[in-house]
């Protein structure tokens, strides 16, 4: 008493959704961890300041001195206006 084909068929197709269900939960999983999403921000911050071929980007790191440098200044300037 053997099962009827659709049967089988649908087994099978219930069986190969199940798999690839599990393989996307795997990569959501892996997206989504802590370490990385860590791994990719500092990859993200890293290609900013160092090209693809390791040497660093002095042009985007002057201009984040000078924001740095210009902030400082109108902290300072604010503070000494607030007196």
């Amino acid at each position: 008493m053997g099962k009827p084909d659709n049967l089988d068929s649908l087994e099978k197709d219930i069986e190969a959704t199940r798999e690839r269900l599990a393989a996307t939960i795997d990569q959501l999983a892996y997206r989504a961890s802590p370490k990385t999403v860590a791994r990719r921000e500092v990859a993200s911050v890293q290609a900013v300041y160092v090209d693809a071929a390791g040497r660093p980007r002095t042009d985007n790191m002057l201009k984040t001195a000078a924001v740095v440098v210009g902030v400082i200044a109108a902290m300072l300037v604010m503070r000494k206006l607030t007196r």
